[in-house]
């Protein structure tokens, strides 16, 4: 059984969601999470206080939505990327340059990811957690799978894992906080060959 379109009701209320959900994330990025008010997200969207109400809890929630909206799109693109590609090291590779392209051209998601979010809430921690965890199971599990193929000889796959994540992380602000971030290819390039992948 195939679910049912949604309806034109529906449709407009994911709509205002979405537009909430799109000023925050400018907002948020822009001014900073503790200078952005609900009153500030609701009038960039066009939209009233009580709709804001009907879809978030808080502003908290409503960053912690916005949080895994983005990341998880971003986890979905480095997967994606990385399973195109042939090859252990391959993969990684193309892993890292997708998740720091991606944070280059999305630097408004970078920075709710690696910067706003940091410290807000425990809701947040555990979500940005779970994102960062995601992204370094990906890079654990190419490198155990690589091991069984005689790559990687040494390494410790979760540490590996954990390594490449927090370098990634630490690059990507420090570039975009530096106003490097033109040129992205150079930026994952530097981090692949540190990874000889």
């Amino acid at each position: 059984m195939t679910p049912a379109a949604p309806t034109r009701l529906e449709a407009r209320r994911e709509g205002r969601r979405q537009r909430l959900l799109a000023a925050a994330l400018e907002l948020f990025a822009q001014r900073g999470f503790h200078d952005t008010s609900v009153d500030d997200v609701v009038s960039s969207a066009r939209t009233s206080k009580s709709a804001f109400y009907v879809y978030f809890e808080s502003k908290d929630d409503c960053f912690r939505v916005l949080l895994e909206q983005e990341g998880g799109a971003l986890i979905q693109a480095v997967t994606a990327g990385a399973g195109a590609a042939r090859g252990h090291r391959a993969r990684l590779r193309e892993g890292i340059f997708v998740f720091v392209r991606t944070c280059c051209t999305r630097h408004r998601v970078a920075r709710l990811l690696l910067v706003e979010g940091v410290g807000l809430s425990e809701s947040i921690e555990r979500v940005r957690g779970r994102l960062h965890g995601e992204f370094a199971d990906l890079v654990e599990t190419e490198v155990r799978r690589g091991q069984a193929d005689g790559e990687f000889v040494g390494a410790d796959p979760a540490v590996y894992g954990r390594a490449v994540v927090g370098a990634v992380n630490e690059a990507i602000g420090w570039s975009l906080a530096a106003g490097r971030a033109a040129d992205p290819d150079r930026l994952a390039s530097e981090l692949c060959r540190i990874f000889g992948v």
